[in-house]
């Protein structure tokens, strides 16, 4: 596969231009090519250039609103509910830290419920902004159908994420991202757009079989992490991202790949906690963690992530160049 390495700040101009072109408002445009080019800078490529051609096209057919007005309502005292406008995940999101952040710091915790939502990508970058402003956060959200209840075939779950992050003394924070399928769906259409095949294990088709066709399993089903553990997970997530934000269930959000059918309204739930210095955290993490590193094979999660955020801050991206192509012919006017 032919790429073109970009720094990073490049790679974000180029990415902000091709939502303005189609009158995305200066700010959104801005929040939506951060969080991509910080997905593809992580590595988690599903989330990044490979998403431009889907969002453009869905703010082209109206199922995103280009310029949706984000509103931030206190339901209770620390609880607040984000309504996104039908518009991008992102900008809400960006709402829903800065004021769930001050909450937090004043109550000692926040929660933030986000409704008529879209896809919000990497959570491991929204939740380590928190973590970043000294908060403990867990952040979960639901999509489009895409996983069955273990032992069925129909999907009725997304592959709804999990994300946790704590804030650690003079070090990258503590960030855990999960998707609750083997792997996360843009994966799979990362690679029927690159016209390659998956791996075994990673997908079912609609007959409940496995398949490594990347378009036999978008008909079909992502196979669950620890099989029915995975699918109970997924339904606490449902009942956190859609039934306590007011978004639409897994079953009845429309795609986030195509640009038709109306907005899918899904919907994302975060938690802040501020940490007590009477109960010494930051150090009782550290000895936590420096425990884990110090056996033999151990890792503790989110290093190859950092890993990969260091190279990509020194070294640039290696983005592929179909896309780079792609997200100018859409500049220039050619969608």
């Amino acid at each position: 596969m032919q790429t073109h390495c970009m720094n990073l700040s490049e790679a974000t101009e180029l990415v902000e231009a091709a939502f303005r072109k189609v009158s995305v408002p200066v700010e959104s445009a801005r929040s939506v090519a951060s969080a991509l080019v910080a997905a593809e800078a992580e590595g988690q490529v599903g989330h990044g250039f490979s998403r431009v051609e889907d969002y453009v096209a869905q703010v082209v057919s109206g199922k995103v609103v280009a310029d949706a007005s984000v509103s931030v309502a206190h339901a209770a005292t620390t609880s607040l509910l984000i309504d996104a406008g039908n518009g991008f995940a992102y900008p809400a999101l960006d709402a829903a830290i800065q004021a769930g952040a001050e909450l937090a710091q004043e109550h000692g915790s926040a929660t933030m419920a986000i409704y008529r939502s879209h896809h919000c990508g990497a959570l491991s970058v929204q939740v380590e902004k928190l973590a970043q402003k000294g908060l403990v956060a867990m952040m979960v959200a639901n999509a489009p159908a895409a996983m069955a209840p273990w032992g069925a075939k129909s999907a009725v779950f997304g592959t709804n994420p999990i994300a946790f992050a704590a804030p650690r003394d003079n070090k990258p924070p503590l960030v855990i991202d999960l998707s609750l399928s083997r792997v996360a769906r843009g994966k799979v259409m990362n690679a029927k757009k690159a016209g390659s095949s998956i791996p075994e294990g990673w997908a079912l088709d609609q007959d409940g079989k496995p398949t490594t066709d990347p378009e036999a399993a978008l008909e079909g089903t992502m196979v669950p992490i620890g099989e029915a553990k995975g699918t109970a997970l997924a339904l606490m997530v449902e009942i956190l991202a859609a039934l306590m934000t007011g978004a639409a269930r897994s079953a009845e959000a429309s795609s986030f790949f195509s640009a038709d059918g109306p907005p899918p309204n899904v919907g994302q739930y975060l938690i802040a906690l501020k940490p007590s210095d009477n109960v010494g955290f930051a150090s009782r993490l550290e000895d936590l963690l420096q425990h884990i590193e110090s056996l033999d094979g151990a890792r503790l999660p989110g290093q190859r992530r950092l890993a990969a955020m260091a190279k990509a801050r020194e070294q640039g991206i290696d983005v592929p160049v179909r896309y780079i192509e792609a997200i100018r012919n859409i500049i220039d006017g050619q969608f």
